[in-house]
């Protein structure tokens, strides 16, 4: 069985404190971070014992996973296993880097965000380049809010041209069709984030091929469904596999949208889903778009 895991342990502690975030400066306490850890060695134990199964797996976890150990070494393991086709991490890449000399490059990928003023430009772009000597497959994304434009400009102009830079709409800030012009000249994909889905009533892969699970092992069919579907380690959950439509009025996050099939996201990331890498980088006009 091919099957695409969105996991999401206890951890909900941040090194940054963006003001949009709830989850900015927050801090786990030790015995919180020990759950989380034990959360993870045991769902990377899972995953090594199904053999039969081809895994991909994105770590999606509210706070930063990489600035603790056992998220890097769970990585590493995990992009070693022959059963697993992909395994990523959404991450502000904080943490070092030279971590991921121990990991396959062919199966390990990174979802990285830029967030203007809680990190030195250049040494974001510092890990970018340090990424890309590594030959590690990674996309790089920003929130768009009107005052990271340059910023955002600024990562174009600096990164490969085959680094593909996403950008997400901010939640509860609508833009104008000036500013989505020019988010849209940055991503040339930003339509697809821009407004929420209507997904209500159409059919979705979550909860056939694509499951959330959290450190629990509670299955649902994705992190914005609390319905559950069993759970991981009992195998209770895979007797609730099936195609089914999405039941809420609208999907807004793109590891959520970029399942539903009405949607033609599985071609346009085709081998990049997880990490947010398009097939084909979509070409950017040379001068960018400055909204009214």
């Amino acid at each position: 069985m091919d099957l695409t895991i969105l996991y999401r342990g206890p951890l909900a502690s941040c090194d940054y404190d963006c003001p949009y975030c709830p989850f900015a400066k927050r801090r786990d306490s030790r015995e919180q971070l020990r759950a989380d850890r034990a959360a993870l060695e045991r769902f990377t134990a899972w995953a090594a014992a199904q053999s039969d199964d081809r895994l991909s797996i994105l770590c999606t976890p509210w706070g930063e996973g990489l600035v603790r150990s056992w998220y890097r070494r769970a990585l590493v393991e995990l992009s070693h296993l022959p059963n697993v086709r992909r395994v990523a991490i959404q991450t502000n890449l904080s943490c070092r880097t030279d971590w991921l000399s121990d990991a396959d490059p062919d199966t390990l990928a990174l979802w990285c965000t830029y967030h203007p003023g809680q990190t030195p430009y250049d040494r974001f772009r510092a890990k970018c380049a340090d990424l890309t000597r590594r030959g590690i497959r990674f996309s790089v994304g920003i929130v768009g809010f009107p005052d990271h434009l340059p910023a955002a400009h600024r990562l174009r102009a600096d990164l490969p041209a085959h680094i593909y830079l996403w950008v997400n709409a901010p939640e509860n800030h609508p833009l104008t069709d000036a500013q989505a012009a020019a988010w849209t000249a940055v991503d040339p994909l930003f339509a697809y984030s821009r407004n929420p889905h209507s997904s209500s009533g159409i059919p979705c892969r979550t909860g056939e091929s694509v499951i959330s699970v959290d450190g629990s092992g509670t299955v649902r069919r994705c992190h914005f469904i609390p319905a559950e579907l069993g759970n991981l380690y009992d195998g209770s959950y895979r007797a609730a596999l099936r195609p089914r439509p999405c039941p809420a009025t609208s999907c807004d996050c793109h590891i959520g949208y970029v399942h539903l099939e009405s949607l033609p996201l599985y071609d346009v990331f085709a081998g990049g889903v997880l990490e947010r890498i398009p097939a084909t980088i979509p070409p950017t006009p040379p001068t960018a778009v400055s909204p009214a």
